[in-house]
């Protein structure tokens, strides 16, 4: 059964691992010129329930940050356990909306490189290692799923700050 997200229009393919790196690296590249433009209300909630332009580069920053370090925790163990990232707990935790949002874009792009630099070096084998994956239900996942995923993320909430600036 294939996953698909009707909200970003996005297809989990697995063969997308072949330019997850890439794709994540212009994906956070464009959410960057986001945040140090001066035209965009950053801090902005549209509602309660929906995060500021700012605390979604601070979300995606912090997605590519965990998922690298998923990715390396199933290199090194087989089955290895993802435990949850706290999203909803961190925005408060680590003051999402009063970062500096030069900072925030200047450390998104690290985390793309960070999280691109462990994908290139996964090997064949690499790729069908698994992890146990909490989200959106605990489940065996394989790191070719894992990247997808994070690439799904990724382009999720740029559409999220898209929509909110447009």
């Amino acid at each position: 059964m294939t996953e698909y997200c009707a909200d970003c229009d996005f297809t989990y393919e697995l063969d997308q691992v072949l330019s997850a790196p890439e794709s994540i690296r212009q994906l956070a590249g464009q959410v960057a010129a986001i945040l140090q433009s001066d035209a965009v209300n950053l801090r902005c909630r549209p509602d309660l329930a929906t995060w500021s332009p700012l605390e979604y580069g601070c979300h995606i920053r912090d997605v590519l940050l965990v998922q690298r370090e998923r990715v390396l925790a199933g290199r090194r163990c087989a089955g290895a356990e993802c435990l949850p990232m706290g999203r909803e707990e961190r925005v408060e935790h680590d003051g999402y909306n009063e970062q500096n949002p030069a900072d925030v874009a200047r450390q998104l792009l690290d985390a793309a490189l960070l999280f691109a630099n462990v994908l290139a070096r996964l090997t064949a084998e690499d790729w069908d290692r698994t992890v146990v994956y909490n989200y959106p239900e605990i489940r065996t996942r394989s790191l070719k799923w894992l990247a997808v995923h994070t690439l799904h993320d990724v382009q999720h909430h740029f559409y999220d700050i898209r929509r909110q600036i447009a």
